[in-house]
């Protein structure tokens, strides 16, 4: 037998017994429980996904948006750990006020779950709602008309008679349109965005006035008649008037992708579904030019 058959065959017999060494299962587990670690680490204190459920913030979020939700701006407390896995306590680390127009990720007290609204009070202040309008200091915060909004019926946006009264309306290419009216509201400090009052004179048009603590924000949905917020008890799925900031979790920024009804759990449909127009959209609200 040659010199290099040898050196082959005692090669390969090195390799089968190194494959046959044990798996080191701690030094396997080791390794993934530091990667979620640091998961848990990045999603509890820099930003999370989260994913729009329901239509409580039409017309700037729709159902099927993912976003991306910084933790940091307003400092951290027992709702920014992931997945809340952390018991509800008073006061926040490095704590500061939303602005006015901020979108934010909310869990009601004693409720550990999250909602997502806007600021519309901030400590201290009075507020009102009179015929769908905020009343904010005894000055009513502008709404200005503006066109219709005309999205597409589907799954995510069905337009029911009692959310949306007459607003379903049949297009010139024979598909089902949601017709909805807008208005632009703007706030305190110039922060504009557009808001839904598709259904006048419901109870959730009438509030108030309450005055704000310190330490808490009054918060709103886009969808003024589609928002279970801080108008409403938390029995009724609402925040339970002012929230204390220790349970405001983050600041929404963009929005990363978006899905429309045709989405199924199949990723053979995504694509499909995509929303193109919504890919990187920016959740801040436009500033009101001096």
């Amino acid at each position: 037998m040659s010199r290099d058959i040898m050196q082959e065959q005692l090669q390969s017999t090195m390799a089968k017994e190194k494959s046959k060494e044990p798996i080191n299962w701690w030094q396997e587990i080791r390794g993934l429980l530091v990667l979620l670690l640091a998961v848990l680490t990045v999603h509890s204190i820099i930003a999370k996904p989260f994913y729009i459920p329901t239509g409580s913030m039409i017309p700037n979020l729709l159902v099927g948006d993912r976003l991306i939700v910084s933790k940091y701006p307003y400092g951290w407390s027992w709702v920014s750990a992931s997945f809340h896995i952390l018991p509800e306590f008073p006061g926040k680390l490095f704590g500061r006020d939303p602005e006015y127009g901020d979108i934010v990720i909310v869990a009601p007290p004693g409720v550990k779950q999250d909602y997502i609204k806007r600021v519309v009070g901030l400590p201290g202040d009075t507020l009102a709602v009179r015929d769908g309008q905020i009343i904010l200091n005894d000055v009513p915060v502008p709404q200005e008309v503006q066109p219709n909004l005309v999205l597409p019926v589907d799954s995510t946006l069905p337009c029911s008679e009692l959310s949306y009264p007459g607003a379903k309306m049949r297009g010139a290419d024979g598909k089902e349109y949601c017709d909805l009216p807008i208005k632009q509201e703007t706030l305190p400090n110039g922060a504009q965005y557009v808001i839904i009052d598709a259904a006048p004179d419901q109870g959730a048009d009438f509030f108030g006035p309450v005055t704000i603590p310190e330490g808490h924000v009054f918060l709103m949905g886009d969808n003024r008649d589609n928002s279970a917020d801080s108008r409403f008890p938390i029995v009724g799925q609402g925040l339970g008037g002012p929230v204390p900031l220790e349970n405001v979790g983050g600041r929404a920024e963009f929005i990363m992708y978006s899905l429309d009804g045709k989405a199924t759990y199949s990723p053979l449909t995504w694509y499909g579904a995509l929303r193109g127009d919504r890919a990187g959209k920016s959740l801040r609200p436009q500033r009101k030019a001096e």
